[in-house]
């Protein structure tokens, strides 16, 4: 009896999307854990692969009758460049560094610090999507 093939390992950085090529015949992907990546099926077997937190999940791709025709390990991983990581006793801060230091809120920061640097960012959004006058922006 042959042993079964390990799957490939598909390294992904969290909050950010990797294209990857599946059998042509591929007509579902399952993903097992929806919380660590996401997965939108294109044409051809083009998948659009998204990292949402920090872990390791498996990837399956079915054909049209079901079979299982792959499989791949997903690891989502932190970004390692231009990231400085704060440890301030237990509290986590996280400041992207490209080329300045600016406050930027990842996955493992304190509730304290990812609620005001993620909040601050909403309100940004918020700001530019209606306009300095309150205005929705067309």
């Amino acid at each position: 009896m042959e042993a079964a093939a390990a799957p490939d390992v598909v390294p992904v950085m969290v909050d950010n999307a990797k294209l990857i090529r599946l059998p042509e015949k591929t007509q579902t992907v399952v993903v097992g854990n929806p919380l660590i990546a996401d997965v939108s099926l294109q044409r051809n077997g083009v998948v659009i692969l998204t990292g949402k937190s920090f872990g390791t999940t498996n990837l399956i791709a079915l054909d049209a009758g079901g079979a299982m025709i792959a499989e791949s390990l997903i690891r989502v991983e932190a970004p390692q460049a231009s990231t400085i990581t704060v440890q301030r006793g237990l509290d986590r801060e996280s400041y992207s560094c490209t080329p300045n230091c600016q406050p930027s809120a990842q996955l493992g920061d304190s509730t304290k610090w990812f609620s005001e640097v993620s909040g601050q960012a909403d309100r940004r959004r918020s700001l530019a999507a209606t306009g300095a006058g309150g205005m929705p922006n067309r």
